[in-house]
């Protein structure tokens, strides 16, 4: 923690800042609420010395630095990344507010790199696992959303693989709909080898189609399964458009036009 001294604004905020993130805390000594919040980043800066540097600005000495920065009602808190605020809050805010406040705006180069991997992966199915994502999981072996990502992108080929990368993402956690996604197309794609009957037929030419990357005739295979028999093996047709549809993504052209016929299908 730093209480700046006059002039010393530009070099222990903002150009600290470039180096590593910034929280400015404006206070003045009248204020309650500063005296409440004053303690909490302290406490916070100390255990998080490491994601950022605590400085506190003494509104009524830095008056100037106060107006510049359009200080209207203290206490207040910038986050200042790489020479400027990015975000900030007013009040005193309670530790956990303050801690998910954190979490949202400090900059995660971690964060910043799954990003990047996330907007270049190519449409779901493919026949492996991407390069990009695979070099991330490399190098981040406990992301859990690249994990699951990994997963749909081996379901084709290994389901039972596919399963097991998801086994421990359950109800609550923000992955559940995707992971409750694989483990029904893993039960679709791992139960329909001895299939004799036409709904059991359908749903194994639909598994095969989706092996082979043609996502147009594993629907078509599926909606011809469900009409044969809506309740073959606990309604699995049914279970496995659902998740297909969860894991091409709603606003896909092919999931649009084949819920119609899906919707038509369980009438």
């Amino acid at each position: 923690m730093h209480i700046v001294e006059p002039m010393d604004f530009e070099r222990e905020v903002i150009a600290a800042s470039h180096q590593h993130p910034v929280l400015v805390d404006f206070w003045a000594a009248w204020c309650g609420p500063c005296r409440m919040l004053g303690p909490v980043l302290d406490q916070l800066a100390e255990e998080q010395k490491d994601r950022w540097t605590l400085v506190k600005v003494d509104t009524e000495a830095h008056q100037a630095i106060a107006s510049t920065y359009q200080i209207r009602s203290i206490p207040n808190v910038k986050l200042f990344v790489k020479g400027r605020p990015v975000a900030e809050f007013s009040g005193a805010l309670p530790r956990t507010a303050i801690l998910k406040w954190l979490d949202e705006h400090l900059p995660d180069p971690v964060k910043d790199a799954w990003q990047r991997v996330l907007a270049d992966l190519p449409p779901w199915p493919v026949s492996a696992v991407p390069a990009p994502l695979a070099d991330f999981l490399e190098e981040q072996p406990g992301h859990e959303e690249a994990g699951v990502r990994a997963a749909m992108y081996l379901l084709p080929a290994d389901p039972e693989c596919a399963r097991k990368l998801v086994a421990d993402i359950r109800m609550g956690h923000a992955l559940e709909p995707l992971a409750e996604a694989i483990r029904d197309i893993a039960e679709w794609t791992s139960a329909t080898g001895g299939a004799e009957d036409k709904a059991g037929i359908l749903l194994k030419e639909g598994a095969d189609a989706l092996r082979d990357g043609n996502l147009e005739n594993c629907f078509k295979r599926l909606i011809d399964s469900l009409m044969a028999d809506k309740h073959y093996q606990g309604d699995l047709a049914r279970r496995a458009l659902v998740a297909l549809f969860r894991l091409r993504g709603e606003q896909d052209s092919l999931v649009i036009q084949y819920r119609r016929w899906f919707a038509m299908a369980l009438n």
